[in-house]
């Protein structure tokens, strides 16, 4: 990739990217007219249920510049646009109640946004007008993958639609000159019309996962693992349910990920800070001043696309929220969060075997982020249950007031009774002195003054346990003690 002229007048310059010598207003021009083309042409076509060779159909068409029968006429270069499976990614795009109308509106009738500086792939990133699509280029092994990927990804869709994995709606070729450029549009997981305060590419991993200098100069850098950890020591905390509904979709995201063999990918993480409040953060991508709308694609947001009943994502996912997951610092600071799993199609093929090899020869072969797929998910679902997301604790209950206070009273009663008990032992032992006692009397009086010794061992046990709050214990000793005592006393 690389930028044209700059061209301008005054102090204000303008400059346009090119793409594999293609300029950028020449690729939006041919993107939106092949669109346009082949999903208004799927239109006559019968709905009907996806078979396996659907998965493999390319669909072909070309666009002269002067136009034809079948196409409009433009004053962009000659092209050919192909497209791929375009049945099964009809499915999907009904599986997300996507309609052919909003699909056309959203990606022909409104004028692409290109992002500046998305990434270090060196692709390019178109955006839809109302936040709804992306449209990255890929290469040439990453669609090939793709295709192969579809059958998978199908199976997949139908038995859970709510995932953080891309959702891919069109793979779309131009070809322009000898030159291939090929396209996927997917759902878009960081919502511009929502002011990111930290954005982050997470993957589990320590080698060289810091943002560079240069990175860290933009207006809204993309930090790394190490970044997080110095930034957010403490994690992010949600409620237990939604801690518990997260980390199921990445468990299974990530066993899906690995049968397909499949590593390397990230978890691009957005946090907007609620308690910030700095003006023109709201709507500042649009530029218009209208009120930002949330997505309309179904599981499309952070918090549809999480495992669930769904209920709590219809009731949280409003235009205050914008779909994001709410959760908190350790310092109880309010945020939004907005995550999907990107950079999906890499395979651990054999180029990338031996770049492990490699690395694992000078480095910890454990802290690259290139690895086999299988440990490659179990440290990154670590990473994220352990060190990224955190359960809030429950609160635990003191006892009551009423209960501590209840136990010196139980305590005083208690020593009420053993001293009316004394005394009436005091008493009969001078009575039997003056009478004189028998023998019995003599053992009634010793049974008493056992009975007495009983009763102060267990009081100075009470006392011990009295310390421990614990009431239940208490009330077991009293009435041990009392009912000791009365029966010594009337035993004769």
């Amino acid at each position: 990739m690389s930028t044209a002229t700059e061209n301008g007048t005054g102090g204000n310059r303008s400059s346009e990217k090119t793409y594999k010598k293609t300029t950028s207003s020449a690729l939006k021009g041919a993107i939106q007219l092949g669109i346009g083309y082949t999903v208004g042409n799927l239109t006559s076509k019968p709905d009907r249920d996806v078979l396996m060779q659907d998965f493999y159909v390319v669909e072909s068409v070309f666009l002269p510049s002067e136009g034809s029968n079948l196409t409009p006429a433009h004053h962009y270069p000659d092209f050919r646009f192909k497209t791929y499976a375009p049945l099964a990614f009809r499915y999907f795009r009904d599986l997300f109640g996507i309609k052919p109308d909003d699909y056309l509106y959203s990606l022909v009738n409104e004028p692409l946004i290109e992002l500046v500086n998305p990434g270090a792939s060196g692709s390019l990133f178109y955006l839809t007008s109302d936040d709804e699509f992306i449209i990255k280029t890929v290469q040439h092994k990453e669609a090939k993958f793709l295709q192969r990927l579809l059958p998978g990804y199908y199976m997949n869709l139908n038995q859970n639609p709510r995932t953080l994995l891309p959702k891919f709606y069109g793979l779309y070729c131009i070809q322009s000159g000898g030159i291939n450029i090929r396209l996927v549009v997917m759902n878009n997981v960081l919502p511009r019309s929502v002011k990111m305060h930290y954005k982050y590419d997470l993957k589990g991993s320590t080698y060289k996962r810091r943002a560079s200098r240069k990175e860290r100069e933009k207006a809204c850098p993309t930090y790394k693992d190490l970044d997080f950890q110095d930034m957010h020591e403490e994690g992010l905390y949600f409620d237990a349910e939604t801690y518990n509904n997260l980390m199921k979709t990445l468990q299974r995201d990530c066993r899906v990920l690995e049968s397909f063999k499949i590593m390397d990918y990230s978890l691009l993480l957005g946090v907007h800070v609620l308690d910030h409040r700095e003006g023109g953060e709201q709507g500042q991508a649009g530029g218009d001043g209208r009120r930002p709308v949330a997505q309309r694609v179904l599981y499309s947001t952070a918090m549809e696309s999480i495992q669930g009943d769904g209920k709590a994502a219809e009731a949280l996912t409003t235009d205050d929220t914008m779909g994001g997951i709410p959760a908190r610092t350790h310092k109880d600071e309010k945020l939004l969060i907005y995550l999907g799993i990107i950079d999906i199609l890499q395979s651990y093929r054999f180029i990338k075997k031996l770049e492990h090899s490699w690395k694992a020869l000078v480095y910890d072969g454990d802290s690259v982020s290139v690895h086999r797929p299988g440990f490659y998910a179990s440290r990154f679902l670590k990473f994220m249950s352990t060190r990224v997301f955190r359960k809030t604790q429950p609160i635990r209950f003191s006892p009551s007031k009423r209960t501590r206070t209840s136990i010196p009273a139980l305590k005083s009663c208690s020593q009420e009774i053993l001293s009316s008990q004394a005394d009436e032992r005091n008493e009969e032992d001078r009575r039997d002195r003056l009478v004189g006692a028998d023998d019995v009397a003599s053992s009634s009086t010793f049974t008493l003054e056992d009975s007495a010794i009983c009763l102060t061992s267990e009081q100075s046990t009470m006392d011990v346990d009295m310390d421990r709050d614990d009431g239940s214990v208490l009330d077991v000793y009293l009435v041990g003690s009392f009912i000791s005592g009365y029966s010594c006393l009337n035993i004769d």
